[in-house]
């Protein structure tokens, strides 16, 4: 079975968007305290989301949108990657909102102040206050975002005619 981009697109636009909304749902019952990089994923879910719908409604585009993902996705890997190592050696790791206030972390502060529901930060990057298997939710994210990652780079590189 061939898989349209457009279909390909909307699975990404479809995973994104369950992934933001399981985190979220997850984040209330379990009340989780959200950190800066538990939001900045949050966000790249969001933007990975956005250009994916893109593909869908103009797939003309297919590789711009499918670089876009790409990197909203490989953001997302890095991003869940660094937390997991602040959640594995908090000793080691300097704690986000300490100091000078990084791009990422201005960012997720002023979307805080427009959308408080979504990303205030009121936890901190090196907690992990939620497993599953083994796994913190910024290990399943990692791992989620690679998967998202993998499908966007798949549609990336297969060929013109596989449309």
């Amino acid at each position: 079975m061939r898989l349209s981009t457009r279909s390909v697109f909307a699975l990404l636009t479809t995973a994104s968007l369950g992934l933001l909304a399981s985190g979220l749902v997850i984040g209330e019952l379990a009340r989780l305290q959200p950190c800066h990089l538990c939001n900045l994923q949050r966000l790249l879910y969001m933007v990975l989301a956005f250009f994916a719908l893109c593909g869908v409604l103009l797939p003309g585009g297919r590789r711009l949108w499918c670089v876009f993902v790409v990197l909203a996705a490989g953001g997302g890997v890095i991003t869940a990657l660094q937390q997991s190592w602040m959640q594995y050696a908090p000793q080691q790791a300097i704690e986000c909102g300490f100091g000078d206030p990084t791009l990422a972390e201005r960012l997720i502060n002023w979307l805080g102040t427009q959308w408080p529901a979504m990303f205030m930060v009121t936890g901190f990057c090196t907690n992990k206050e939620w497993v599953f298997l083994g796994l913190s939710l910024a290990n399943w994210s990692g791992v989620c975002f690679a998967l998202l990652l993998a499908g966007a780079l798949w549609l990336l590189l297969r060929s013109e005619t596989a449309r």
